[in-house]
């Protein structure tokens, strides 16, 4: 599996800002723009926090592994492959949806700010932050679910390989 690149994220994040803001500005001068959705930073942020649950719970386990702690219940190579997926898929769909209300946002704010377009451009900047929230803990649980260096053989502490 391979890693998540910091530059295709960033790059997926600044073409649909771009297309966005385009498309926006091209909606707008033919009639009016629909808002952004006030749900829209809530489910990234909740994406977010499942994902950085998940990194903290899997660090736990695999630590108690690692430590040999009576008791620790080890964790599914399986398992942390599927969080890993997870995570990755969340994160370039983030990156996407980040892009796309960055790009309205920016919009919004150079088209001239009025009481509405104000609070969408609010929900637009909160979105992208939860994207960016999104991003951070999905790389924190890649690096969590990462072998050990020198594990070769594919035997390490329930690790996925990335």
């Amino acid at each position: 599996m391979k890693q998540l690149r910091i530059k295709i994220l960033v790059g997926l994040f600044v073409v649909a800002g771009i297309l966005a803001w385009a498309g926006a500005r091209l909606w707008d001068s033919f009639g009016t723009l629909p808002g952004v959705p006030v749900a829209a930073p809530i489910v990234l942020a909740l994406i977010a926090a499942v994902l950085a649950a998940t990194a903290l719970s899997l660090r736990g386990r695999l630590r108690a592994q690692r430590e040999r702690r009576p008791g620790a219940k080890g964790v599914d190579p399986l398992v942390a492959a599927r969080a890993v997926v997870f995570g990755q898929a969340s994160a370039l769909v983030a990156a996407l949806v980040a892009g796309l209300y960055g790009g309205v946002g920016v919009f919004l704010v150079t088209s001239g700010v009025d009481g509405a377009r104000r609070t969408q451009a609010v929900y637009a900047g909160f979105s992208v932050l939860a994207g960016a929230a999104v991003v951070a803990a999905a790389i924190f649980l890649e690096r969590v679910c990462k072998l050990p260096e020198g594990d070769d053989d594919g035997e390490g502490p329930g690790a996925a390989r990335t």
